[in-house]
């Protein structure tokens, strides 16, 4: 933990002790000045990636711009920023002010932990195909029809490739080899891909684009193939090395995700959840003996108007229930068939459009392919039952949290995001369903949460013994298939991603037990008049927040402060 954190941590705590001012006040100007700058540079810098939940508006136009010139700048702003937070004034601050200035270090820490810690550019292949493939991959997500205006984005991005992977070469001075090997099987048959890409996209843009955007897509798989070529040929001399290590992991922990734990503690933390969540899973395979198997829905038309049905139910279910507010201007969270201009890029992350700030009058969407047994883990269980995935996906999980923060009046706490919170929302909604009885029509369905947690439970183990060099990927990727159990496929999907991304996987299990510390907290101090309902419509308009910061904000209680700044003594 850098000094200037440490000791702002400390004034912070000593400021609580003294503060009687209300929970919430004024917007600070400078933090929203400053925010304002930040956020508009993200949305240019910020790099694409597979994970639904770190996508941001672009301007139009915007291309990404890697080139060595502009890394330097790059580190150099991150520096700028990094320095100007620092020297705002706090003079007057409320409580929600010091959490805006912890969730504004945390995201310009974020710049750091990329630029100078990872180091995606300099050494990480697949960061180029998520600068390419990737950011159209972004734009044929969107639902809505296709416009004129969104058409010309896409060739525009297309243009960009070949100077992306130019850039890319250039930049790649320590690469990983099993970050290379990710790169090559995302970019199989890239040409064919971008071909069948291009001519499904016919029919809905104009004629007068389909020449330019033909064009642009083959120049662009010539890039992508010289490139993918240059990766092979480098790839015997690449390093094997690509664990984060323990000490840059914890300064994720403590300055990035604000989570006031070790890696020894979370391990322990994953392996008695992963108790639980097995034992759990015995006892309702118990319960459920002689019960008909779970069957597969005839047809994705089938499957998506009882997806339909049930998002309006689960709604329903929790307004009866009295577990959260639905407000009423919230659009719904659809399946809809995978569009065949996204398919050939469907392997380039989450297929779902959770639409945006910008976007609240839309529904959501999550495409999905025909039912069956033989589908990739997820999938295969919404061909059952889409409710589980709706409710971590869709309602009341992250469409339902990041559209009401998306509403939520402070600037700062729309545009923030971290995995942390927000997965830990999305895994927690998910037993609190099956506790409140939304599966007892369908008892089976309560098996695949219960095979859910077991996933998340050993994703902490994956997550933790990747980032300090404990696993390789093929044995990370081995001990998913085995133990949870699940496909090959999936299980060699996640371990790639978790290697790529150390601290996201951690974040579906730590944040549900962080968030059911703090619901355990508010029941002692406030008995009988804490209102479960009420914590949870706060949680949902401030759920881009660290657990830690809704702790403190709502609760008054520094303990999780404490503990990030004695770890760091």
């Amino acid at each position: 933990m850098s000094q200037t954190f440490q000791i702002y941590l400390v004034r912070l705590l000593i400021a609580t002790t003294l503060f009687t001012g209300t929970m919430f006040s004024q917007h600070h100007p400078d933090l929203q000045e400053f925010s304002y700058d930040f956020f508009s540079w993200r949305a240019i810098t910020q790099p694409a990636t597979s994970d639904d939940i770190n996508r941001v508006e672009r301007p139009v136009g915007w291309v990404p711009d890697y080139s060595p010139e502009s890394l330097v700048k790059h580190k150099q702003r991150y520096q700028d920023f990094r320095s100007r937070l620092s020297s705002i004034s706090r003079q007057g601050w409320s409580r929600s002010d010091s959490v805006d200035y912890l969730l504004l270090h945390s995201a310009v820490e974020r710049v750091n932990w990329e630029l100078n810690v990872l180091r995606l550019p300099e050494r990480n292949p697949d960061f180029y195909i998520h600068q390419t493939l990737g950011i159209l991959f972004e734009l044929l997500l969107i639902h809505s029809p296709m416009t004129g205006q969104r058409a010309q984005e896409l060739l525009t991005r297309f243009r960009s490739i070949p100077q992306t992977l130019e850039h890319g070469m250039k930049n790649l001075t320590d690469p990983v080899s099993a970050f290379a090997d990710i790169a090559l099987s995302n970019g199989i048959n890239v040409r064919n891909k971008l071909r069948d890409c291009v001519n499904a996209l016919k029919p809905v843009v104009e004629p007068n684009m389909h020449r330019g955007l033909l064009n642009a897509a083959e120049n662009a798989a010539d890039a992508l193939e010289n490139y993918l070529n240059w990766l092979a040929d480098e790839k015997p001399r690449m390093s094997n090395r690509f664990s984060v290590g323990r000490e840059q992991y914890e300064y994720f922990l403590s300055q990035i995700a604000l989570i006031p734990y070790d890696p020894d503690q979370l391990l322990l933390m994953g392996a008695q959840e992963w108790d639980r969540s097995v034992s759990f899973y015995e006892y309702e395979l118990k319960r459920n003996e002689g019960l008909a198997e779970s069957r597969y829905f005839r047809s994705s038309k089938a499957q998506i108007a009882r997806s339909k049905r049930d998002e309006t139910s689960i709604r329903r279910f929790l307004e009866r229930k009295d577990i959260m507010s639905v407000p009423v201007w919230l659009q719904h969270y659809n399946n809809l068939p995978i569009p065949p201009w996204l398919a050939p890029l469907s392997h380039m992350g989450v297929n779902d459009d959770l639409t945006s700030e910008t976007r609240l009058n839309e529904n959501a969407v999550s495409y999905i392919p025909e039912p069956g047994p033989n589908l990739a883990y997820f999938n295969r269980s919404s061909a059952q039952d889409p409710r589980p995935i709706i409710i971590h996906e869709g309602v009341p999980g992250h469409y339902f949290q990041m559209a009401i923060s998306w509403a939520n009046k402070n600037p700062i706490r729309r545009h923030f995001f971290d995995s942390g919170p927000i997965e830990g929302i999305g895994f927690y909604v998910e037993e609190l369903m099956l506790q409140h009885g939304l599966f007892e029509d369908r008892p089976r369905t309560r098996e695949i949460i219960y095979s859910f947690m077991r996933l998340r439970a050993l994703r902490v183990d994956v997550d933790v013994k990747l980032a300090l060099g404990m696993y390789s990927i093929e044995g990370a990727a081995k001990f998913l298939e085995e133990t949870v159990p699940m496909d090959h496929e999936t299980a060699l999907w996640e371990a790639r991603f978790f290697s790529l991304t150390p601290g996201q996987a951690i974040s579906y299990q730590i944040g549900k037990l962080q968030i059911m510390s703090l619901i355990a907290d508010a029941r002692v101090k406030f008995g009988d008049n804490f209102s479960l309902r009420h914590y949870h419509d706060y949680m949902m308009e401030n759920g881009n927040i660290p657990i830690a910061l809704q702790h403190w904000e709502y609760l008054e209680e520094t303990d999780d402060l404490l503990k990030l700044w004695k770890k760091h003594k």
